[in-house]
């Protein structure tokens, strides 16, 4: 039995992706992933065996990743951004069997709400809250509680699954929930394409964001009292005495 590493490949270019995960790609008989992750990765590290599932299969993809990682195959299992922020790092300890388990390592990577604030400007520099969008695993009542408890609290929320081909509105649906608590010139901002092709960044209001196009590549910020923009950036102090 070999070990199996969990390990978060950031947005998907190589300046972002961290010596530990350098490391273990390198050192790896397999490489598992969902297909558009492997194939960020699969040109900088030839020569190993690539294996890969689609969208909606990541209990397979776990499963086999434990699999190899028993018959003796030192495996790594990608994901984008980090491996324990919505990645697959829980789902292998629930897969886990206690008395058949490999050694697990688990690697972290940037999350989109690290690099969509860096290619934005500065706007988690106070507390803030990450919600997803999807409501493929969380009921939409789940969601919409926890924008609005967010609102409440004053923080800078951060957006992942903004909208996709099957939900187009979620994106209108969580800024009309905002707003029912916000300003509609509350300072936000688009994030898009993070490390890849395409790469790009908006600032817009909250308003002007309800009728933003948004997809699965796209990361929102929504600022919070205290954000304004500074020299094109988006940016929220923390406080300190100028």
């Amino acid at each position: 039995m070999s070990k199996l590493t969990i390990a978060g490949i950031g947005p998907g270019n190589r300046a972002n992706l961290t010596i530990g995960a350098d490391k273990a790609l390198r050192e790896a008989d397999v490489i598992i992933g969902y297909t558009v992750y492997v194939d960020l990765v699969k040109e900088d590290y030839p020569g190993k065996e690539f294996v890969t599932t689609p969208m909606t299969k990541e209990a397979d993809r776990c499963r086999l990743a434990l699999e190899e990682a028993r018959q003796g195959k030192n495996t790594v299992l990608i994901c984008s951004g980090d491996s324990g922020i919505y990645g697959m790092t829980a789902l292998v300890y629930e897969l886990c069997e206690e008395n058949n388990a490999p050694e697990i390592e688990v690697i972290p990577g940037i999350t989109a709400a690290c690099s969509g604030s860096a290619l934005l400007g500065a706007p988690l520099t106070h507390d803030f809250a990450v919600i997803s969008l999807s409501d493929r695993l969380t009921p939409m009542k789940t969601i919409i509680k926890r924008l609005e408890y967010a609102a409440l609290a004053d923080l800078v929320i951060v957006l992942y699954n903004p909208a996709s081909k099957s939900r187009p509105d979620h994106l209108k649906k969580a800024c009309d929930v905002l707003l029912q608590a916000l300003s509609p010139e509350r300072p936000c901002g688009i994030a898009r394409a993070i490390g890849r092709e395409g790469e790009s960044s908006q600032i817009l209001t909250l308003a002007e964001l309800r009728e933003a196009e948004a997809d699965m590549f796209c990361t929102i910020f929504i600022g919070n009292s205290m954000t304004k923009v500074i020299n094109g950036k988006l940016v929220t102090p923390r406080g300190y005495r100028l």
